[in-house]
């Protein structure tokens, strides 16, 4: 497996924070894989920010995916010192560290506390402003809202790099989790899937990989090349998906 980058999570509430640097110097380092490091606005203050960028030029490692992160629970935000916004983080970041390259989250089907679509995009083309070079997508389980995505995007004058995020839904709770974070459209045809294989975990398993795949070749076949997976740290996801489109990557 040769993928181009793999990232690396910041945590809800800064919960894995402290080892995001120190993993993604360990891929870069150990397996010679570029790496890609989380930095959010839910766990970062300004302060916080100019640190952990230090740490990350130290580390060699060159990429920041910029979010605005999930709010926990019952907490305020944003707090004192803190990022509002994705866009406020990905501007900050870019003045302290112009040579890094800055990644940032969009949402095909629309950011669930966004007011409309047109107010989306118009938020996305904040992001890209501030001096977000690549975007990469929320999962969706149907191929052409993300043709349709990609379109309007153009059309607002976005022409960054947009990678697709594909999500293997392995387990028929995860499907249930995904659709309450971030509100995407389930098609018929993956509910049926899931219902009828949700109750045997390794059908589900291999199901959901086959469907993912479906979606990565119909990607592939529409000139989409950049694809994100989100395996969930999941080995043999990420294997079983590789075998399958082994002989498409390889062209």
């Amino acid at each position: 497996m040769k993928p181009d980058f793999m990232s690396v999570t910041y945590g809800a509430g800064g919960g894995t924070s402290k080892h995001t640097v120190k993993i993604a110097t360990d891929i870069k380092k150990q397996y010679g894989v570029t790496s890609m490091a989380h930095l959010t606005c839910v766990s970062s203050s300004e302060d916080t920010v100019r640190k952990q960028i230090e740490l990350i030029r130290d580390a060699g490692i060159e990429n920041i995916l910029a979010l605005r992160g999930d709010i926990p629970e019952e907490t305020e935000f944003p707090m004192p010192g803190q990022f509002k916004h994705a866009s406020d983080l990905v501007y900050q970041i870019k003045n302290i560290a112009p040579d890094i390259c800055i990644g940032g989250a969009c949402y095909p089907e629309g950011h669930p506390e966004a007011d409309d679509k047109t107010a989306d995009i118009a938020n996305i083309k904040k992001k890209v402003d501030a001096g977000c070079e690549f975007l990469t997508t929320q999962m969706f389980f149907d191929n052409s809202i993300f043709y349709n995505y990609l379109y309007r995007l153009r059309e607002a004058g976005i022409f960054v790099p947009v990678i697709a995020g594909i999500m293997p839904i392995t387990k028929k709770a995860q499907l249930a989790r995904s659709i309450q974070l971030s509100g995407c459209c389930v098609p018929a045809k993956f509910k049926s899937i899931v219902d009828w294989f949700g109750d045997e975990s390794q059908k589900m398993q291999q199901a959901g990989i086959a469907y993912a795949t479906e979606q990565i070749i119909d990607l592939f076949a529409n000139g989409i090349k950049n694809v994100h997976v989100y395996t969930m740290n999941n080995p043999e996801v990420a294997l079983g998906i590789q075998n399958n489109l082994s002989e498409i990557i390889g062209k």
